[in-house]
C-alpha cells in the first residue's frame, strides 16, 4: 500500500540536506545545525532555550543559508530561508529547546 503525501510543500529538497549554516548580521557568529525533519513540525532545527541566537529571529524573517549534505564532495546550497515558527519543547524530546521551523523559498536575488 502506497502512502500518500499528505503536505502541500515538496519534500524533495529537504531530504537532500543535512545541515544548514548562516551568520547572524553584524555579528561575527556563525552558527551551524543539523536539520530536523519532524512530521509534526516540518524542517526545523533545534536551539538551546539559553541561545543568544533567539534574541535575532522572528517568525517571518528570511536569512540567506548554506545547506550541506552529507556528502562532503556535494557543494552547499545558498538558499533563501523563511523562519516559520519558533516553538519551544517544554516537555517533549527535546526539552529545554526551541524548534525552530525553516521552510526553503528558492535562491536569493544576487545584485
Amino acid at each position: 500500500m502506497v502512502t500518500k503525501e499528505r503536505r502541500s510543500e515538496t519534500r524533495e529538497r529537504v531530504d537532500r540536506y543535512f545541515s544548514v549554516e548562516f551568520i547572524v548580521e553584524g555579528t561575527e557568529t556563525i552558527y551551524q545545525f543539523r536539520i530536523w525533519d519532524l512530521s509534526s513540525q516540518g524542517m526545523c532545527v533545534l536551539v538551546k532555550s539559553d541561545s543568544d541566537l533567539l534574541k535575532h529571529l522572528r517568525v517571518g524573517q528570511n536569512w540567506n543559508m548554506n545547506y550541506y549534505r552529507d556528502d562532503a564532495s556535494k557543494p552547499a546550497d545558498y538558499l533563501t530561508t523563511e523562519i516559520r515558527h519558533i516553538t519551544r519543547d517544554e516537555s517533549g524530546r527535546f526539552k529545554d529547546h526551541y524548534l525552530v521551523g525553516l521552510s526553503i523559498l528558492g535562491s536569493p536575488p544576487f545584485p
